[in-house]
């Protein structure tokens, strides 16, 4: 069940990301024009083993098939979760279901994704798990998005 206890509009989740996304700007203007990729992912990967289970092990694979396929994308984390960047803009993420106390995680698209298929195209994906079937077309999206 969703806390819907709000402030200013926002749940205890949002709020809770907004913090995030604060911190990791107040760290990213710190660490100024020297930080490193590595650095970088390792903050990733540090929000990536914080997740419970089934979330942590999806989003290690999501990590896994993002930097095999595209990887000339940023890994970063984007409002506490995990995100991949091109040119310093967010391309996908992976919005884990233990953040939103959702019933299923998400694989993302931002509009600079180069995923335009006619008038109208999926940007997000529910998640409950991952086939191989599923590792494949996650691929082949990111490998899309990315180009």
């Amino acid at each position: 069940m969703k806390d819907t206890k709000a402030s200013a509009g926002f749940t205890t989740e949002e709020q809770a990301a907004l913090k995030e996304a604060v911190k990791e700007r107040k760290a990213a203007s710190r660490r100024g024009a020297g930080t490193t990729r590595a650095g970088v992912e390792a903050d990733l990967l540090a929000k990536i083993a914080e997740m419970p289970e089934p979330d942590r092990a999806m989003a290690e694979r999501i990590h896994a098939l993002v930097m095999s396929s595209a990887p000339a994308l940023e890994p970063r984390t984007w409002y506490g979760m995990p995100a991949y960047a091109k040119d310093g803009k967010v391309i996908c993420f992976f919005k884990p279901a233990s953040k939103f106390k959702e019933r299923y995680a998400t694989l993302g698209f931002e509009s600079r994704a180069n995923l335009d298929d006619g008038t109208m195209w999926p940007t997000s994906f529910a998640l409950l798990g991952l086939t191989a079937a599923d590792e494949a077309r996650i691929t082949e999206l990111v490998k899309k998005a990315a180009s």
